[in-house]
């Protein structure tokens, strides 16, 4: 088992260490459920009344927390708790599953199909014509990547996920099992009988940029025509949905069961909260957030923050909910 000591521990993620332990920490936990040989966290004041009753032997403390540790037991301060430990998680990750072979004799790979150095693929894998894989990228077993998609180098695709035909994926991404890329957009149209819908092609594709993350069951549904863009350092959450020819900019969120409609542009560093929609032909501007379970029905400016059913100026609409509140509790 790895096992670290409260100073190898402190020299790796470089705070300010207040007392001392003897324990040797061999994990992290949760405030109320940790052990003596474990590492805590806390991250608010309203965390600190656990601290006595805790059994870790260490916690990791913003630098404006004054309490003292205790006898044989540790603080180390740091400027932000949720990144430092972040760090420590990664000192304690499990390893990922293990390839025995690099490419399983069960994989099915079109004969045109390029392979770069080092890549891995599961059992019942598919990879179509003219698929090309950068170096390094796993293919867990059950994945579908079909015919002219290109993914870069060091991306991870997890069990159940496919990748329709033509995407362009890049380097270092993360799919979580089950995710849908490319699939058709969800276009119809009344037929001029008015008896039926006509379904309308979807013939563009999906181009997802470098260091994307997505979540679990996520879909992100290929154009009309064009392409539908999730930029560089985007974040997608489980059950999220991404309509066709909508476009992501840099690093924006998208928390889980969150959705875009057809033709919604994000700019940079765009927050979703979880359960939030955004209507078709929708641009939210670079920085705005979105509060969960808001419905977007315009534009949202730069920076702005939102939030509500339709949504709005997150001030004016927590105003409009204590009015009615009061309202209802004067009845």
């Amino acid at each position: 088992m790895t096992s670290y000591s409260i100073r190898e521990i402190n020299n790796i993620i470089k705070g300010e260490l207040i007392g001392n332990t003897s324990q040797k920490i061999e994990g992290p936990e949760e405030i109320q459920k940790a052990n003596s040989n474990q590492i805590t966290f806390i991250g608010s004041t309203k965390y600190l009344k656990f601290w006595e009753d805790s059994k870790a032997c260490a916690s990791l403390i913003n630098y404006n927390v004054t309490i003292d540790p205790g006898d044989n037991r540790a603080f180390i301060k740091v400027k932000n708790v949720d990144l430092a430990m972040a760090g420590i998680l990664e000192l304690f990750n499990p390893p990922a599953p293990v390839f025995d072979t690099d490419i399983h004799p069960t994989a099915v790979i079109h004969e045109t199909a390029k392979i770069g150095n080092g890549c891995k693929i599961g059992s019942n894998c598919y990879v179509g014509k003219d698929v090309e894989l950068g170096s390094g990228v796993i293919l867990y077993p059950n994945v579908c990547v079909f015919d002219e998609t290109i993914i870069g180098d060091s991306t991870i695709v997890w069990s159940g996920t496919i990748i329709r035909e033509r995407c362009i994926i890049g380097s270092h991404c993360i799919f979580h099992t089950n995710v849908s890329i490319g699939a058709d957009g969800f276009g119809y149209r009344p037929s001029d009988d008015g008896r039926q819908l006509v379904k309308i092609p979807q013939i563009g594709n999906v181009i997802i940029g470098h260091y994307v993350e997505i979540g679990a069951n996520s879909c992100v549904d290929r154009a009309k025509f064009s392409s539908t863009i999730v930029g560089d350092g985007c974040k997608i959450d489980n059950l999220v949905q991404i309509a066709h020819n909508s476009v992501l900019g840099r690093s924006c969120i998208m928390a889980g069961h969150s959705g875009l409609a057809g033709s919604v542009t994000l700019g940079d560093g765009v927050i979703i909260g979880g359960s939030a929609s955004i209507k078709d032909h929708t641009t939210i501007h670079s920085g705005a957030t979105i509060g969960a379970g808001s419905g977007v029905m315009n534009d949202v400016e730069a920076g702005k923050t939102v939030l509500g059913y339709p949504a709005q100026n997150a001030r004016d609409m927590l105003k409009q909910w204590a009015s009615v509140r009061r309202f209802v509790k004067n009845q």
